[in-house]
């Protein structure tokens, strides 16, 4: 499983493997390479951006090689127009490497081969995308081609001059605000980098000391299998990138235990959709478009993990207490503890799995390296523990190759995402869009903030859907985060707020790949397995709001207002979640259910005032629960 609901690739056989996974290869060498600046040694000058060009003609040529025009097609052959378009995706990105000092002397003058390349890589995008993300993605991209075309006819505001198709093929291909802009260059460098770390980790059985840990930490309690699952998949989640991924990698153990000790199906589901996705939101690594987050704000990647902190804390709180909560109402236990691995040996068995991730700690948040060098850094520790630790590993010579290959294939559909992100900024930049896209959104708004933010909310669910967080996460970025900034909303509370509305697309229906891809695992109702998700998600879609309120919960300010907020963030979302469980020590009328959820809203507004209602309305009915609750046992 993919991150678009049911990507497939091809199992290729014979020569055309040896060519695919040849290219795959390429791409992390290629980036690894540029990373480091290994041609200086030499003294030869190799701009960064000539590396990147290269590595966006391999990806294009990928997504070619490994997804068919249809997911019926799949087969073990390669059709020769696939082929064909493979090779000129190669040829357009090595164009702009070998040429790419002429190209910015000259980038202006109207060349025919230029023209042709050009075209030949923005329709070759649209297809690329369509495999690989979908159709909601490709629609923008070409709603954004035609008004670049035809905008001397739109009407109003948006009404500007046409750009003609040379002029726009060859802006496209060659401007650095086009589509070997910004995204598709973090993509071949950050993205990448810890792509391959998450490959590495992998390679070597990480996910043995998580799964082991959690059982051993969780199995015992009420509800146990659940809570493992939720502690599991949010560790392997960190490295996976792919909520999707994640559910078919750990939902295939968690889900059938979660049923076998009395969970229903359609719950275990959710919970392990809940807990995947939020994979992508939990430091120290997150998704893709946290790094692309960092370099578009302009803040180090480290101050971007610190930030994302105590919000995805608060994610998997909310979950854990709805877990524990309907565990007790429907009198589940833990697992036998014959049955649990005991910490202290998971401990001692696993504990050089450990290391890569300290490294990862230490030189992103107390030496502060760049990101990428911390990454390549992590990297190469793994790997030198699965050798150091070969009998526990297996690992081999091989697994390198491997892990290459496996680090290109994986970039494939955020680098796609990227690139077609890098048209519609392409567009925006060309026709003068970007400057009326965000006075349109404020207008529709009516200058009210709250409004604001719930258009953007909206506008990045409906768009996630059907596409990968980063795809999402770059159209919301482009489109709506400067209308927030514009507002006055830091920018690293937009982009914030933006990014978790798209990691929400894979819970939110009807196009919730994540929690459908749960649901098939467990046999259930794919939409009250995804309205169940909702349910123990709640906290990501309440946070956003929370944190635009109350800054501090992205660590920003003094100590005590950080504490405050955090202190009655989670009494909110503690209160939200009992309401919406309906259960505390036994089960809640519907009124009292009612005043629970009202008081946690209130606690989302900031101000003494409101927290006070808040707690008010809230806490008179827990205590009498719990009274009660003392005087029958």
């Amino acid at each position: 499983m993919k991150e678009k609901s049911e990507i497939r690739f091809r199992q290729l056989k014979g020569i055309t493997k040896i060519y695919v996974d040849t290219i795959l290869t390429l791409i992390p060498i290629v980036g690894i390479i540029g990373i480091l600046d290994i041609p200086s040694y030499f003294r030869i000058t190799i701009h960064l951006s000539q590396y990147v060009a290269l590595i966006f003609g391999f990806v294009l040529a990928s997504a070619f090689l490994l997804t068919p025009a249809r997911e019926t097609h799949v087969s073990d052959g390669l059709p020769w127009y696939d082929f064909v378009f493979s090779v000129i995706s190669i040829i357009a990105g090595s164009y702009v490497a070998i040429h790419f000092q002429t190209i910015m002397v000259d980038i202006g003058i109207i060349m025919i081969h230029r023209v042709i390349l050009g075209a030949c890589t923005v329709l070759l995008i649209i297809e690329a995308s369509r495999r690989v993300i979908g159709l909601p993605f490709i629609s923008i991209v070409i709603v954004f081609l035609f008004y670049a075309l035809f905008s001397s006819y739109f009407p109003g505001d948006i009404r500007t001059k046409s750009i003609s198709y040379d002029n726009l093929a060859t802006y496209l291909y060659l401007d650095p605000q086009g589509i070997l802009g910004l995204p598709v260059e973090i993509t071949a460098t950050l993205v990448l980098v810890f792509l391959f770390f998450g490959q590495t980790i992998k390679s070597v059985g990480v996910n043995r000391l998580f799964n082991d840990a959690a059982y051993a930490l969780l199995g015992k309690y009420r509800g146990g299998p659940a809570k493992v699952a939720v502690l599991s998949s949010t560790l392997f989640g960190m490295i996976s990138g792919s909520a999707v991924a994640n559910v078919a990698t750990t939902g295939v153990f968690t889900i059938p235990l979660m049923k076998k000790t009395g969970y229903k199906a359609y719950f275990a589901g959710a919970v392990e959709a809940v807990a995947s996705t939020g994979g992508q939101i939990m430091p120290p690594l997150m998704g893709a478009a946290a790094f692309i987050m960092a370099t578009f704000i302009g803040v180090p990647y480290a101050s971007i993990a610190l930030s994302a902190l105590v919000p995805a804390l608060l994610y998997y709180f909310a979950v854990f207490i709805q877990v524990d909560l309907r565990a007790a109402k429907t009198g589940l236990t833990g697992l036998p503890k014959n049955e649990l691995p005991i910490l202290r040996k998971v401990l001692k068995e696993n504990w050089p799995f450990i290391i890569p991730f300290l490294v990862l700690v230490y030189t992103l948040f107390f030496m502060w390296m760049e990101a990428e060098t911390a990454g390549l850094v992590s990297a190469l520790a793994t790997v030198i523990i699965g050798f150091a630790w070969v009998r526990r590993t297996g690992f081999t010579l091989g697994k390198i190759v491997k892990i290459f290959s496996d680090s290109g294939r994986a970039l494939l559909e955020v680098g796609i995402a990227a690139a077609g992100a890098g048209i519609i900024i392409g567009v925006l930049s060309v026709t003068g869009l970007s400057f009326t896209f965000s006075s349109i959104l404020v207008h529709l708004a009516g200058g009210n903030m709250l409004f604001l933010f719930l258009l953007a909310a909206l506008g990045a669910t409906i768009l996630g859907m059907g596409m990968t967080v980063t795809a999402s996460y770059l159209l919301m970025v482009i489109l709506a985060a400067p209308a927030l900034v514009s507002m006055g909303v830091p920018p690293l509370l937009a982009h914030f707020f933006v990014f978790y509305y798209g990691v929400l697309s894979f819970l939110t229906p009807p196009v919730c790949v994540a929690a459908f891809a749960a649901a098939s695992i467990a046999g259930a109702n794919m939409l009250r397995t995804a309205v169940q998700a909702m349910k123990l998600g709640i906290a990501a879609y309440l946070v956003p709001f929370f944190f635009i309120y109350r800054p501090s919960l992205l660590l920003i300010g003094t100590p005590i207002r950080i504490i405050e907020a955090i202190i009655v963030a989670a009494i909110g979302v503690t209160f939200f979640s009992i309401g919406l469980e309906g259960f505390f020590f036994r089960n809640l009328q519907a009124w009292k259910r009612i005043l629970i959820i009202v008081g946690g809203l209130f606690l989302f507004s900031p101000g003494l005032i409101t927290d006070l209602i808040g707690l008010c309305l809230s806490l008179p009915i827990l205590f009498f629960e719990w009274r009660f609750r003392k005087s029958v046992s």
